[in-house]
């Protein structure tokens, strides 16, 4: 009989180390020992390039950090998936949790688990969740400088392109507040016209098609981001326009970067919003978790990047 119960512990501690194994969730090192914290990282699953670079430079930046750092990585569809892994984070002992929460209904969750004491870092994106951290870059002042640039362009007088994207929430929002708030200041004479469309690739090639039909002079769009630019790029080559003499974006799409000086009639332009960002979002929570004093809010500052610096910001080791 004893003989068959140290048999049967023997199989069961094996299923359990199997079953370990064949997490799909990202384990960086093993069983957390020695002090180590438990972070948990939290991001959407990948439909953009951006949302793929989060989850690897939060990873990466996790690994650097093995010596203090266990870790988990999960990624999800929508805000039903995203509070399941939280909650399954929780119960995991996640000491703190850095979170990208990119769609509405995240904020009840959250906040149930800072209520429990478990600090959370937002990375990006803004909500109503009372004693959350955040680390996100300016958007209101990407919006500041594409204007700015757009302006120096241009001039003061012609007709842009706003290609805002509302299903991304305070992104957009707080991107074409900046954009409209510094055009009413220092260009009011701008046409604006402003058309929906979404962070891909493909969105920025059919919507942008479509604009191009609808409107046959325009001298500058506004884009909010890398992907759709790089779409909207290809409708207007395929279009054969030549009218358009500025198209600005943001991210850090290392594709985009080098399709910069390929085009010598139309400045390309982004304000680089880098996912690596996310790296600082993990050293906040670490800082937190050591007692250290961390501000509540950290804003990365926007650096523009085009044809005239865009070397300075290849990185082929980059995922997006």
């Amino acid at each position: 009989m004893k003989k068959a119960l140290i048999v049967l512990l023997v199989m069961m501690m094996g299923f359990s180390m199997l079953f370990a194994n064949g997490s799909t969730e990202a384990a960086g090192t093993e069983a957390a020992g020695g002090g180590k914290y438990k972070i948990g990282i939290l991001a959407p699953a990948v439909t953009h390039g951006w949302s793929a670079g989060v989850a690897y430079y939060a990873e990466m930046r996790c690994k650097e950090l093995a010596d203090t750092v266990e870790y988990k990585v999960a990624t999800s569809n929508n805000a039903e998936e995203m509070t399941n892994q939280l909650d399954d984070l929780v119960l995991w002992g996640a000491d703190a949790i850095v979170a990208f929460p990119q769609w509405t209904g995240m904020e009840v969750p959250i906040q149930n688990v800072i209520n429990q004491g478990i600090p959370v870092v937002n990375f990006d994106i803004e909500i109503a969740a009372e004693g959350v951290y955040r680390v996100a870059g300016d958007n209101y002042d990407m919006g500041v400088q594409g204007a700015k640039y757009i302006v120096d362009k241009i001039g003061t007088e012609g007709t842009v392109v706003i290609l805002d994207v509302p299903t991304s929430g305070s992104v957009a929002e707080l991107r074409k507040a900046g954009y409209l708030d510094t055009v009413a200041e220092i260009a009011p004479n701008l046409n604006n016209i402003t058309y929906a469309t979404q962070f891909t690739r493909e969105a920025g090639l059919a919507d942008m098609a479509d604009i191009l039909t609808a409107n046959p002079h325009i001298d500058a769009v506004y884009s909010m981001d890398d992907e759709t630019s790089i779409g909207a790029l290809q409708a207007i080559q395929e279009a054969g326009r030549t009218d358009i003499q500025v198209i600005t974006g943001g991210g850090g799409c290392q594709e985009y970067f080098n399709l910069m000086p390929q085009y010598e009639n139309i400045w390309v332009q982004s304000a680089l919003y880098s996912p690596d960002m996310v790296e600082d979002a993990v050293d906040m929570a670490v800082a937190i978790l050591n007692g250290e004093t961390v501000e509540q809010v950290k804003i990365i500052p926007t650096t523009i990047v085009d044809r005239s610096n865009y070397q300075d910001f290849i990185d082929p080791s980059s995922p997006y």
